[in-house]
């Protein structure tokens, strides 16, 4: 069973990406992960408790969530001219998944 937009919404905890204002060249944060595996039981929990404080800092960004049977755990961020980074996020844990999210935004910008 996924996790909707309304219940990523309401819960929130303290962490780096409160406070992290991406910069104007990124364009899209894009999430794609399985719903119910083992494997992308990591970026659940990092969108359960970060996307509220990243569309918080970052109101007119499209952060996506696509959450489809089988995928792998992914990030893309697209940026300026078409230029799109990704990173894979399976055997990531939590808080490993934060920081290369904040590395991946801040290197491709």
């Amino acid at each position: 069973m996924g996790t909707t937009v309304d219940e990523l919404t309401r819960q929130t905890r303290p962490s780096i990406m409160a406070s992290k204002a991406f910069g104007n060249g990124l364009k899209e944060l894009r999430f794609l992960f399985c719903q119910t595996s083992e494997h992308s039981a990591a970026t659940r929990s990092f969108l359960t408790r970060n996307y509220p404080t990243m569309k918080k800092a970052n109101p007119s960004l499209p952060i996506m969530i696509r959450e489809a049977s089988g995928t792998e755990p992914t990030v893309y961020a697209r940026f300026d001219f078409g230029k799109e980074r990704k990173l894979a996020l399976k055997g990531l844990d939590d808080k490993a998944i934060e920081q290369q999210v904040v590395d991946l935004v801040q290197k491709g910008s």
